[in-house]
């Protein structure tokens, strides 16, 4: 139960501190005195997206402190034990948020992040406005609903399901890796085949591209080439060429070789040399023959390099990327060929985990039907007190088979529809087609009476849910909201004179201007100022008669 709220700094709000009653509490005031603002502040403490907008002009920080009683064994409880924070049955939640950007969240003294004050925050407060009517009337959340309805009754069934459906992924994924069913390891296997062929068909070599390419450089550079090494032939075995110069000065220094060995070394160097440039020219002339390049060697060259081109597009940016690649191929093509067994084990695996979630969603079905049916009857009986006497109400479930069963979840196939008739003789229809926005807000106030003792949440908070609605009906939801807090605490921000007359507690949210600053102030009404304000909301005088009137609707729910 929310007990206190002090709010420092928030739109309007330069400080607010609001004690709350155990039961009904009503919220009031002119439009725009910032009613909102207090529930914004509260869903701010609670977890919700903080906004530097939210700071009052002039402030460097906003901060919002609840104050909560937490029964022993609760769910809230026990999320606080879990992250290891004594409450010792009350919890201090300190929110605070600056201009800067940056905040900081206490729990009971312990800093805490966002994630963990939400798994906290979700067991104390339901917040309902008209943004709730509306995702009330998505497919998804109706579905939500239903499984609020069967509680821990579902849960052993959902865990089944998580499990079998995360067995069938990976069992999928293994035939994937196998090529999948038969048809599709045999599509596989054609095309592994027909790629290994071709890159063996091509008998490539790690070294070939870079050897071809320099061949093919020469064949483009041949004239030049052997222009060069004619050259360099005639240059050294032309007449009066290096070879005879070298001839001449060898056998000279020869002949004075007995001299000194000074004479001796440099005929031998000459003799070296002379055979090192006889060995080059040998080489030259091999070369020379060697440049004798045909039209058909030069197409040969290229159309090599083409087709490794081609090879490289499909397998890999190098040759050893091709090579490495049709190494893949062929140890894939072994397994493929000889997986039959392993497949088809794998097959019959994932067919019999089928079964089993279908068996686990029909279950899971018949849990939610028979919940359904009984929310329905109740839903029904509760808007009938709320002055739709021609109500009906039906969730519709779409139908499936093990066909159909194929999940990627583990929230079961089900997929449901709020059927709803406002009045008698006019067919069920998708409630988003046909509800009104008065006759929303009496559902979710039904539905809300009927889930009180469902989900252990100990405040309800209404944000105008009695929008749409007037007369015999406002006293109705009146009532409504008072026989809920009589074992749930209800906070509920209003504008009717009827649902203001059954606070136990009231507040009167204003807005003043003092000194060109405009604040809004909150300040619980004590004695008549009760009354006061039933006549400000009636929009009568303030005379004898309409404060007769106001204590009557007060009288009324005494």
């Amino acid at each position: 139960m929310l007990e206190r709220l002090a709010i420092k700094n928030i739109a309007l709000i330069e400080s607010a501190d609001i004690e709350f009653g155990a039961n009904l509490n009503i919220l009031s005031g002119e439009t725009g005195s910032g009613k909102s603002v207090i529930l914004d502040s509260l869903n701010f403490v609670l977890g919700s997206k903080a906004d530097k907008n939210m700071i009052r002009y002039g402030a460097a920080e906003a901060s919002v402190r609840g104050e909560f009683s937490v029964a022993p064994g609760s769910a809230a409880a026990k999320a606080l034990e879990e992250l290891d924070i004594e409450s010792d049955g009350e919890l201090i939640i300190t929110r605070k948020y600056n201009t800067e950007g940056k905040g900081s969240i206490k729990l009971n003294g312990n800093t805490v992040t966002a994630g963990m004050l939400k798994t906290v925050s979700q067991h104390l407060v339901d917040v309902y406005g008209q943004s709730e009517h509306f995702a009330l009337l998505s497919e998804s959340n109706q579905l939500s609903v239903i499984d609020g309805l069967c509680g821990n009754e579902i849960l052993p069934i959902k865990e089944k399901l998580y499990s079998y459906i995360s067995n069938k992924r990976e069992c999928a994924e293994k035939l994937r890796r196998l090529g999948g069913d038969e048809a599709e390891r045999a599509r596989r296997l054609d095309l592994l085949s027909y790629q290994i062929k071709e890159i063996d068909d091509a008998a490539l070599s790690a070294t070939e591209e870079d050897e071809l390419i320099a061949k093919r450089r020469i064949i483009d550079n041949t004239e030049r080439i052997a222009s060069a090494v004619g050259g360099a032939l005639a240059a050294l075995n032309g007449d009066g060429g290096s070879s005879d110069g070298i001839s001449v000065a060898r056998r000279l220094m020869a002949g004075v070789s007995e001299f000194g060995d000074d004479y001796s070394s440099v005929a031998d160097r000459l003799e070296a040399a002379a055979a090192e440039i006889q060995d080059i020219a040998d080489t030259l002339s091999d070369m020379e023959d060697g440049l004798d390049f045909d039209e058909q060697e030069a197409r040969r060259v290229e159309d090599r390099l083409d087709l490794i081109r081609s090879l490289k597009k499909k397998y890999g940016a190098t040759v050893e990327a091709i090579l490495e690649f049709r190494e893949k191929a062929g140890a894939e093509y072994d397994l493929l060929s000889d997986c039959d067994e392993i497949a088809g084990k794998l097959t019959a695996e994932i067919a019999e985990l089928n079964g089993k979630i279908y068996a686990e969603c029909k279950k899971l079905t018949a849990i939610r039907r028979e919940h359904a049916e009984k929310f329905c009857k109740a839903v029904v009986g509760e808007l009938k007190s709320l002055n739709i006497s021609g109500a009906r109400f039906s969730v519709e479930f779409a139908g499936y088979d093990e066909n159909t069963a194929d999940l990627s979840s583990a929230n079961g196939s089900d997929k449901v529809q709020f059927m709803f008739s406002a009045n008698a003789g006019e067919p069920l229809k998708p409630m988003n087609k046909v509800i009104s926005g008065g006759e929303l807000s009496r559902f979710m106030l039904a539905m809300k009476t009927c889930l009180k003792d469902v989900n252990g949440i100990s405040t309800y908070v209404f944000d105008e849910i009695d929008a749409g609605i007037s007369g015999v009906t406002a006293r109705s939801v009146a009532e409504k909201f008072v026989a809920i807090s009589k074992n749930t605490q209800v906070i509920a921000v209003s504008h009717l004179p009827q649902i203001c007359a059954a606070g136990d507690k009231n507040f009167l949210i204003s807005k003043a201007e003092h000194g060109g600053v405009t604040t809004t102030s909150v300040r619980e009404l004590v004695g008549d100022e009760k009354i006061g304000e039933i006549i400000r909301l009636t929009g009568g005088g303030d005379t004898e008669a309409a404060r007769r009137h106001a204590a009557e609707l007060i009288a009324q729910y005494k």
